[in-house]
């Protein structure tokens, strides 16, 4: 990666977000010619729109439609028809004829993959007026057709104006849909507004206004704005699109920015460009354009998607008329003295246009823009909703690389570090007996220490390290089932242990106990067991199992597990890339739906709000270390310790043994939606106590979290862990003031663990009453299941 802007370590590597900056004119009625497309290009945008038909084209569709509805009448007053005759449905209605040449100024070319088109404005697929939508909707097929024939990759289409009429809006996403089979090698994106804010309306005419304009004054605007309807209706576009991977949204910003759950909302959409209009800027003390501090933090917010939006201005010129031809080359050749002062003064050569002042306003906002941040690194971008299957760690030996990656975070391991530590310290200052001790050694200071599941030993050196800043003697030993991982550990133990460590090739389940130095025909016990084995959710890599296997060695009461407990935490959550993701692997894997999926989350929105009794992020349940009492102990007491299961049903699963059965878990949370929205699964996280103090002196323990309003408090910029999600097979919606209730399930059969889980929707429709709007069906994870 030497010498990319992706590489750290290169000079020119990028520490902000890149702006794009395209131009849009909504008075354009033709495609620049090259001159102009290199004027424009000059004044510092990066690319321009380009309508796909001409006024040609216009006005002869509105000539079509005119002489359509004059030989109608004609027809209706020679027949002396009735009002209700005229209603005819199998009248034929206008078919617009294939383009021209004078109905288009685009062709096929090498920079056509460089142009966004524009569809026309003036087009009403939402209109009542069955021949006008059908008009409309030929419209965009013809230009679907030949913007895909030209090798266009990126189509605009304005949105739908209003969001009242459902009918209207199930019209639209209709015609989207055949649309994206007629342009089947571009990406099509709706243009949409934010919201629907009072005074920023488009004005362009459309069919509809022009066959059946409004009589009487301008309808008063409503008091109230509904600030979701603008997504409403986007979301009926989406869904009735089934997810496309190839439908995007281009967002119009408004002048005053929306509260921060709509701002939320939109994040999690799959946004292609912002729009900023000329109305949206502001002049500064110098007259020059400028955006509101609000506007800058919405763009800054925006601008750290990993694929970042690009920046379409509307509006902000070069006008038309200062689209002229290019100075004549003689000229260029040779400026006059004060031509040439006054470009080097600018910043650009003689006769090229000086930098359109509001794209000049953006490269100084992306200047401005907070640098990436530790957690925003290259190599973490990438991975943002990147789903991946969950590890396999019992069934499965990782490779060196999945190590290495585990390794490269010093947040965890220094939270470790800090705990066994703590641990050390206080087990001196409450004077703990060693398990060391024996009849011919009674006050041995050394403390026995296991590492169980080593890996390449990061957590062995945290633990030596520990034990030389503290002066505490110890007898360590590292446990590994891996037997390649086990040849690194043997070389690691003389390289830079100094065979210090006592290395055990075993699965830490079993394992038959440390056998202490000096007296190695006794198996003692011991006093810190360390272990890093948890997962995303906390338990589902199977930690609470591991460690059953192997706490019977540690000493009592005395002994210390590190971790001492870890919760499950859930939210729901809206994440329509997520799930157009998983829609597109069904085809080659029919458990996609089923799977609890490892992502970094970040174009999601969070759909639930804190109120008083109801947070965002909800526990589950949790898992404390050790377990006093063991059912496998007293099933091996009674069929022995080679059985591992019977099929007696003892078990809440039919067939099992109950042997595991302290490991399941169950739980209800209710989430309360005052917006309303979709959800299309739920973000799992963990927090863990590594250490807790025993002196009951109130300290703080040592924790790790990955919990979006904690990991900053107890581990900031731990990237060990990314999130959990379980997804819903279908998109749930729920209405505003509404109550999610989540029911999930952790289950074992003793030989495999696995989830289930399942979303209802309530709403209120009394004081007392509340009645059941939706439901997603019951998931399972079984099939996948983490198997013992």
């Amino acid at each position: 990666m030497s010498g990319s802007n992706f590489n750290p370590e290169s000079d020119a590597f990028e520490t902000r977000p890149t702006f794009y900056v395209g131009q849009h004119d909504s008075t354009r009625f033709a495609a620049l010619t090259d001159d102009q497309y290199s004027q424009v290009l000059n004044s510092g945008f990066r690319f321009v729109t380009a309508p796909v038909t001409t006024r040609h084209f216009f006005d002869r569709v509105v000539d079509l439609h005119r002489y359509y509805l004059k030989e109608r009448d004609e027809w209706t007053q020679k027949q002396s028809l009735t009002a209700s005759q005229q209603a005819n449905p199998s009248l034929p209605g206008p078919a617009v004829p294939t383009l021209t040449d004078k109905d288009t100024s685009i062709y096929p070319s090498h920079y056509i993959g460089n142009l966004a088109v524009y569809f026309s404005p003036w087009i009403d697929l939402c209109s009542p007026d069955p021949h006008i939508s059908s008009l409309s909707r030929q419209v965009l097929n013809l230009e679907a057709a030949y913007a895909n024939f030209c090798g266009a990759r990126t189509i605009v289409i304005p949105g739908p104006r209003q969001d009242d009429s459902s009918r209207g809006i199930a019209q639209y996403a209709r015609a989207i849909r055949e649309a994206l089979n007629v342009a089947n090698r571009a990406n099509i994106i709706i243009h949409m507004p934010m919201y629907r804010e009072p005074g920023l309306d488009e004005k362009s005419e459309t069919l509809s206004s022009i066959f059946s304009p409004r009589d009487g004054p301008e309808p008063e605007p409503k008091k109230e704005v509904d600030l979701f309807g603008a997504w409403d209706s986007w979301n009926t576009i989406r869904s009735t699109c089934n997810y496309s991977m190839r439908l995007f949204v281009a967002l119009r910003v408004p002048r005053r920015v929306p509260e921060k759950t709509l701002q939320e909302r939109w994040f999690a959409e799959p946004m292609h460009y912002l729009t900023i209009g000329r109305d949206v800027f502001q002049p500064n003390k110098a007259g020059h354009p400028s955006l509101s501090r609000h506007h800058q933090d919405l763009i800054n917010r925006y601008m750290r998607l990993r694929s970042v939006p690009w920046l379409l201005l509307c509006d902000v010129g070069p006008r038309p008329e200062e689209l002229g031809a290019l100075p004549d080359q003689a000229a260029s050749e040779f400026p006059s003295l004060a031509e040439a002062s006054q470009a080097l003064r600018e910043g650009r050569r003689p006769h090229m246009p000086a930098m359109n002042a509001h794209v000049g306003y953006m490269k100084y906002l992306e200047r401005q823009q907070p640098a990436f941040s530790a957690m925003e690194a290259p190599a973490l971008t990438s991975f943002q909703d990147w789903l991946q299957p969950p590890l396999q760690p019992l069934a499965d030996n990782l490779e060196s690389a999945t190590y290495e990656v585990f390794e490269g975070d010093p947040v965890k391991y220094d939270q470790y570090e800090k705990a066994i530590t703590e641990a050390m310290i206080e087990w001196k200052e409450l004077k703990k007996p060693t398990s060391t001790a024996t009849a011919a050694n009674p006050d041995s200071p050394e403390l026995v220490v296991t590492v169980a599941g080593a890996g390449r030993g990061p957590l062995v050196t945290r633990a030596l390290r520990a034990a030389e800043s503290t002066g505490t003697p110890i007898q360590i030993w590292a446990l590994e089932k891996n037997q390649d991982a086990y040849v690194y550990l043997l070389r690691k133990n003389k390289v830079e242990w100094g065979n210090k460590v006592t290395l055990v090739k075993t699965d830490m389940r079993g394992w038959e106990g440390p056998r202490l130095r000096g007296s190695e025909d006794v198996i003692g016990k011991v006093d810190i067991l360390v272990t890093e084995l948890l997962g995303s959710f906390g338990d589902n890599e199977l930690s609470p199992e591991c460690l059953d296997g192997i706490q019977n060695h540690l000493a009592r009461p005395h002994g210390i597990s590190i971790p001492h407990s870890y919760t499950a935490h859930l939210s729901p959550i809206s994440t329509p890339r997520l799930f157009a993701d998983i829609s597109s692997r069904v085809v080659g894997d029919p458990n996609a739906f089923e799977t609890p999926w490892v992502v970094r989350l970040f174009a999601i929105d969070y759909v639930a709000q804190k109120v008083p009794d109801h947070p965002r992020f909800q526990q589950a349940w949790e898992f404390v270390h050790p377990v006093a009492v063991l059912r496998a102990d007293e099933f091996a007491a009674v069929h022995g310790k080679a059985a591992k299961y019977v099929t007696g049903g003892v078990g809440s699963m039919s067939g099992a043994s109950g042997t595991n059965e302290h490991n399941a878990r169950h739980c209800h949370l209710t989430f309360v939606c005052p917006t309303r929205g979709v959800i299309h699964g739920l973000a799992g996280f963990f927090e863990s106590v590594l250490y807790a103090s025993q002196k009951g002196t109130g300290k703080e323990p040592v924790e790790i979290s990955i919990l979006p309003d904690q990991i900053d408090r107890k581990s900031k910029d731990m990237v060990s862990w990314f999130p959990i999600f379980f997804p819903l097979k279908k998109p749930l919606y729920f209405p505003q003031d509404t109550e999610l209730e989540v029911s999930m399930w952790r289950q074992t059969d003793d030989t495999k663990v696995w989830y289930e889980w399942l979303v209802e929707v309530y709403a209120w429709v009394g004081p007392s009453t509340r009645i059941k709007v939706g439901s997603s069906d019951l998931h399972t994870s079984r099939k996948v299941a983490c198997l013992m």
